[in-house]
Formats: structure tokens, C-alpha cells, sequence
């Protein structure tokens, strides 16, 4: 959670902008667990405009809501496509200005975030054959690219997974017209109204990208500069078959987002509340309509030993009360255990630029990498094939 407003925030991305910000000579370079189905991984991202829909955040000035999305699948053949880059150049370039506020357990100097690449081959062909769809939400102020880790477990097992950044709430999105910074009035995390706004605006933006996803299975190309798309993308496609995970926010995002959108099947809270904030402290929250009304589909609610607490468990209780939701909640992790943090974090500990506390307070102590990929692809293969 934010230490200072988001409006802050973004005055110091725009302060970093001009002046630079002064890093020591990296070091290390992260690096990411490799996928272990049996496909190799393509990816493109598209640029999605949706203009019968204003953007809600003031930077935008009124114009039409703009989604990026990333979209991986099971490639045939990956010869002469680069793999991607983990980090967009402009998340790289403001991490330094979030960290302290988002990340403050993240070393502030030593670490070649620019150099990480993922296992997937940048506009590889796809295999022409209907698999079924998966949509990801990243946390709260996150780029999508932190949950590349399960993402690329996915498609290698079969899966097109289409994941989702929200611009003017990430703290950076590259668009084709550059990066944008963070741009909410406000710290969603305090403010009980605008934490509404954000909510609402995530699960317009998840129908607009089904919507989207719909136009590309039929053979159109959405994205809204008319970029190439790779061969036979479209075909990759079956949204007969749909579910949504996410992280955090994301995951408040996948539960809610299937109980109002009939085309989601089933879905995985990753940590997200199932409440809005209280209007008063000491109260309770009102309960998301998938909390207090229940689901008819499936839902899992995964969680870590480390980030339960009273308003979690009142509004998880709530939807298991009732519906067709379970849930796990993994021993010796914590929160950003269900990131790419869970690979990077031991990383950092272990080369000294993070200490015990860091790492127990970002990830625990457990290898959680495995049993989040475990978790996540046992309950798709369940309820999607």
C-alpha cells in the first residue's frame, strides 16, 4: 500500500522525469523461473481504445479510455523472435520514484531491472488451435508484467492468457505514445469513494477486453493502431472457455468481474478484499456482490500465511458462506509470494541487497513459485478443459 497519495506520487514521477534519478551502477540481473509445460511461449501486446467509454483519471483530460494488454500463447515455432524484456522501459524508469512508497522493502541501487528477460518470443506465430482464454489483473498500482511468472506457466500448458494493465492507476504503462504515470486524485487505498471508482473502472476495462477478445477470435485485429498481428492468433482463441485470476486489487477484480460477466466461467482471488473500504473507521465495509450474494461458478480464494486479517476472513467467510467458492491460504508466504517477487525476492536476499525482515515481510520464507503455479493451473485444467 502507498505510504504518500497517489498525487504525490505522480509529482514525483514527473519530477524524476526531468531531473533523472541517481541509481548506482547495477549488478544483478533477476531472473525468472522457466515455464514447464510443453509449449513454447509466444507474446504481443495491442493497444486497446475504447471510445465510447471517457477515461475517468484527470491526466487523460476526457479523451477515450486506452487498455494495454499482453497476450500469451502456445507458439509452434519461436525462431528469429527475440524473447521479451520482464520490464517496459517505462516501468524500469519509475520503479526507482515507487519503490519507497509501493516496494520499500526492494534495495534502491544494485539491481539491472532493465536486463531481466521473460520466455517469451515476441510475435511468434501461434498454434491455430481453440484453447481456452485467461485473463489476468494485476494489485494495485502494479504493471501486468509482475505476474509473468504464472502467466507463462499457463501458456505453455495450453493456455492464451491475455493480461491487463489499467493506465492512470498502474504506476506506468507504456503506450504507444509513451509512458504514462500514475495519475489517480488520490490514495485509493484511504479514499473509500475513489477505491469505487477504481473498482468500477477495472471491470469496465475486463468487459471491454473480452469484448475485444471476441472481435479477434472472429478474425479482426482490435488493436487500435492497426499493428500486424502474429499468424494465427485469432484461431488460438476459444471464449467458450474463460476464466480470470489476479493479484491483490486483481484478484477483488476476477472475483467481482465473473459474478457481473457471464462470459467468465471461473475465477481465483489472489488476495484481493471482498469488501469496499468502511466509510467511517470501525466500521465494516459493505460486501462486493459476489461476497454477500455468492457465486454460481467457481471460485478460489488463495491467499498466504502472512497477509490474513480480520477484514480478509469476514468477507472470504462471506463467500464461502454460500456458492461455489473454496479456499488455500499457503504457509510461510506473504503477500507478493503470489508475484514474480516470489522468484526475484530470494534472489536479492541471497546477493545481500535484502535482508531477513525485506524478505519475510514481501514473500515468507516458503518456495512459493511452484505451489502458486500448481494452485492456478490445477483449478483452469478443472474447470476449463
Amino acid at each position: 500500500m502507498f505510504r504518500r497519495t497517489s498525487a504525490s506520487i505522480a509529482a514525483l514521477i514527473l519530477t524524476a522525469s526531468l531531473t533523472g534519478v541517481a541509481e548506482a551502477e547495477p549488478d544483478l540481473v533477476p531472473t525468472l523461473p522457466a515455464p514447464t509445460g510443453g509449449h513454447r511461449v509466444g507474446v504481443t501486446a495491442l493497444h486497446l481504445v475504447d471510445a465510447d467509454r471517457p477515461d475517468p483519471w484527470p491526466d487523460a483530460g476526457g479523451g477515450p479510455r486506452e487498455v494495454m494488454v499482453s497476450v500469451h500463447y502456445p507458439a509452434p515455432d519461436v525462431r528469429d523472435h527475440p524473447v521479451a524484456p520482464h520490464l517496459t522501459p517505462g516501468v524500469v524508469a519509475m520503479l526507482p520514484v515507487i519503490r519507497p512508497h509501493a516496494y520499500p522493502h526492494l534495495p534502491p541501487a544494485g539491481v539491472d531491472w532493465a536486463a531481466t528477460s521473460t520466455h517469451s518470443h515476441v510475435d511468434a506465430p501461434a498454434r491455430p488451435v481453440r484453447r481456452p482464454v485467461v485473463l489476468y489483473s494485476p494489485g494495485l498500482a502494479d504493471p501486468r508484467a509482475l505476474g509473468t511468472t504464472t502467466v507463462e506457466e499457463l501458456a505453455s500448458r495450453g493456455y492464451v492468457v491475455v493480461t491487463i494493465d489499467h493506465p492512470g492507476e498502474a504506476f506506468a504503462v507504456d503506450l504507444p505514445t509513451g509512458p504514462r504515470p500514475i495519475a489517480l486524485p488520490g490514495n485509493p487505498a484511504t479514499d473509500p469513494r475513489l477505491y469505487r471508482d477504481v473498482i468500477a473502472t477495472r471491470l469496465a476495462d475486463t468487459a471491454f477486453v473480452l469484448d475485444q477478445l471476441e472481435v479477434l477470435a472472429a478474425g479482426g485485429n482490435p488493436d487500435a493502431d492497426g499493428r500486424p498481428l502474429p499468424r494465427d492468433l485469432g484461431r488460438a482463441l476459444d471464449l467458450r472457455r474463460v476464466g480470470m485470476y489476479g493479484q491483490g486489487l486483481g484478484g477483488t477484480i476476477a472475483a467481482e468481474g465473473m459474478h457481473e460477466d457471464r462470459r467468465i466461467d471461473a475465477a481465483i482471488n489472489m488476495e484481493g478484499f471482498l469488501d469496499y473500504h468502511p466509510e467511517q473507521p470501525g466500521q465494516d465495509g459493505e460486501l462486493l456482490p459476489v461476497a454477500h450474494q455468492g457465486s454460481d461458478r467457481s471460485l478460489l480464494l488463495l491467499g498466504t500465511e502472512g497477509f490474513q486479517n480480520d477484514r480478509y476472513r469476514r468477507a472470504w467467510s462471506a463467500a464461502l458462506a454460500h456458492g461455489c467458492a473454496r479456499r488455500h491460504v499457503i504457509a510461510d508466504a506473504n503477500h507478493w509470494a503470489l508475484t514474480d517477487f516470489a522468484a526475484i525476492v530470494p534472489q536479492l536476499h541471497a546477493a545481500g541487497l535484502m535482508d531477513d525482515r525485506g524478505r519475510d515481510a514481501m514473500v515468507g520464507r516458503a518456495t512459493s513459485t511452484p505451489t502458486v503455479r500448481h494452485h492456478v493451473v490445477s483449478f483452469f485444467d478443472r474447470h476449463l478443459r
